[in-house]
């Protein structure tokens, strides 16, 4: 068989002969029988072998009626490898021909056209992933067994009759349930109203309970049922795991909106469940592992206790990097996971090269223009960090009202004539932050909310000497913990806090002289809590709650001087001390970024509160 163009032709006895058949382009060079079969192109006879013969080439390649199980899965992750290898495009139009036949295929086309959507937040897009998700869940309902009250799939495992199911029914089940949690999140970008709430969550119930009846059928499957098992038992971990992390990061009176009311979830049995999944060779490998970094790299950072985890997330990376060198979103996650080492100059690097890597999602470049603006701001390069945020606000859709809010922030740092060759208006950048506010599921960010409240008072500030918009928003993006592994980094803005203090005492503001003082306070405990000196960290974190009844403005300060003296006490292993510093932070009512301290108070107390 030689290779001509995007063809094959049949050779025989080392010459060329009039071809019988030929194989529509495909990725694979190796094809089953019964995909050759099904792609076999109609024979001609040949008047005449002394001429040359040519047939008119097919305006569009036939699509096999049919397509098994194993080959629906080995060919859909030929399409998900596209998509890991930055070539969006053609993995979506590998995957669509078959949407409508194999369950697989249906299923990752509908996921990246999902994703897509969410990073665009494109009404085109949005309404495209509606539209398709619609038809992923007919194709997977169609593969399905068609259940009644007495053969439902949960009375037949009650019932020990699990061998009346096939294998393209059991699988169907997971599509259909990973489908449903597709729609749901479809539908909460499209519909942000509390009729869209309901819907996600009826959706997010099904399919929760799927998983859960599919895990019981697992359970009574015996080993190496089929070749197919380990993709079975990868989607499992997937989804068990996946609604067991949501679940445990949710606040108990957030949870019945999402129809998770009477099922028992563990943070730690999800994140177990998704590391499991992420080591096997599933097809769902490379979600799970997705969904880890997310955590570890984020979630963890932004609400954990800092305390170490478990699993060895690194090498499980560079694991898939080896596999994918240039997959742009493992890349980002390494230039992340350089940034939480201290290891800013290679993480720039990584983020500089996955801009490179490819130009057909846009969108992706703005998650490194971020993390590149952060690295700058933490290495108090004023200069970088303000070409990263100006490109935000140039591209990005996604917050505006953040971009520019930073920008106005960084341009505080650095010198007038810098800031006049630019043509910017420190004053007029604070006062447009409010008209670039957007809601998110229905609701206002609550970074935005807050950076809305701090441009109105700093908008009235014409010379600027002050460090301390740099400081909030340092400590609002989690900066200090995200440095916390250099000392030398803590110890400059350490030293930054100590010469605002000085500012501040020298040029006092009588109406906001206290909350700036305690804000001062608040971060120089932090600061002396990463560098190990408790004692002392504590003491200013004391200074702050002693301030409580004469606060006025920035109240947000005492609830998250208790939350930091929590963590504080904590690592020193003093447990009971720890959760009841915690716990009074839920006497705090109507604060500035409340909703992310209740998330954080949540997942505190879950932590300490865990038996061994």
């Amino acid at each position: 068989m030689r290779h001509i163009g995007y063809f094959f032709t049949v050779q025989e006895n080392g010459c060329n002969l009039p071809f019988n058949y030929i194989i529509a382009p495909c990725i694979h060079s190796i094809f089953s029988p019964l995909w050759k079969a099904n792609m076999v192109f109609p024979k001609k006879e040949i008047e005449n072998e002394d001429d040359d013969h040519f047939e008119d080439a097919f305006e569009e390649i036939p699509i096999p009626t049919t397509i098994d199980l194993s080959q629906s899965i080995e060919e859909s992750t030929t399409g998900l490898y596209l998509f890991l290898s930055n070539k969006f495009s053609e993995a979506l139009d590998s995957l669509h021909p078959l949407s409508h036949k194999s369950m697989y295929h249906a299923i990752i086309y509908g996921t990246i056209l999902v994703l897509r959507a969410f990073l665009t937040f494109n009404e085109k897009d949005i309404d495209m992933a509606n539209t398709t998700i619609k038809e992923v869940l007919t194709t997977c309902n169609s593969f399905r067994r068609k259940s009644s009250v007495m053969n439902s799939m949960s009375r037949l495992i009650y019932k020990h009759e699990i061998t009346v199911l096939k294998e393209e029914e059991i699988h169907a089940e997971l599509c259909y349930a990973q489908s449903l949690s597709l729609k749901a999140a479809v539908a909460l970008l499209k519909n942000e109203t509390l009729f869209g709430f309901l819907k996600a969550g009826i959706s997010f119930g099904l399919s929760y309970q799927i998983y859960k009846d599919c895990q019981e059928l697992l359970l009574h499957l015996p080993n190496y049922y089929s070749e197919t098992q380990k993709h079975f038992a990868g989607e499992i971990k997937f989804g068990i795991g996946t609604f067991n992390l949501l679940a445990a990061l949710l606040p108990p009176k957030i949870l019945p909106l999402f129809n998770f009311v009477g099922y028992t979830t563990s943070l730690e049995l999800g994140l177990a469940l998704l590391y499991e999944g992420a080591s096997s060779s599933s097809i769902n490998n490379i979600i799970c592992l997705l969904a880890l970094l997310i955590y570890y790299f984020y979630v963890a950072v932004s609400f954990g206790t800092d305390k170490k985890y478990k699993h060895d997330i690194e090498n499980l990376l560079l694991s898939y990097l080896k596999k994918f060198p240039k997959c742009v979103f493992l890349g980002f996650f390494y230039g992340r996971l350089s940034m939480l080492k201290g290891n800013f100059d290679s993480a720039e690097l990584k983020f500089q090269q996955c801009i490179f890597l490819q130009n057909e999602w846009k969108q992706l470049h703005h998650f490194c223009y971020w993390e590149l603006m952060w690295c700058f701001i933490i290495q108090q390069e004023w200069y970088s960090a303000y070409h990263y945020a100006e490109l935000l606000c140039q591209q990005s859709k996604w917050s505006r009202a953040s971009y520019t809010y930073s920008k106005a922030v960084i341009l505080t740092m650095l010198p007038d004539e810098f800031v006049k060759s630019t043509g910017e208006d420190i004053k007029s950048l604070f006062l447009n932050v409010e008209s670039l506010k957007i809601k998110v599921l229905g609701h206002f960010l609550p970074v935005e909310t807050f950076a809305i409240l701090k441009s109105q008072r700093y908008s009235s500030i014409t010379a600027w000497n002050r460090a301390q918009p740099v400081l909030e928003l340092m400590y609002i993006w989690s900066g200090f913990r995200i440095m916390k592994k250099r000392r030398d980094l803590i110890a400059l803005w350490l030293d930054l806090i100590d010469k605002e203090e000085e500012v501040l005492q020298k040029t006092p503001n009588k109406e906001y002289q206290l909350e700036d003082m305690c804000l001062m306070y608040l971060l120089k405990g932090l600061c002396l809590k990463f560098l190990c000196k408790y004692w002392r960290a504590e003491l200013y974190f004391h200074r702050v709650i002693q301030n409580e009844k004469v606060i006025k403005y920035d109240t947000y300060l005492v609830p998250y001087a208790y939350y930091e003296l929590g963590l504080l006490q904590y690592l020193r292993g003093e447990k009971n001390a720890a959760i009841k510093s915690i716990n009074l932070i839920k006497n705090f009512k109507n604060f500035s970024m409340e909703t992310r301290l209740q998330f954080r108070v949540h997942l505190a107390l879950q932590q300490m509160t865990k038996k061994k």
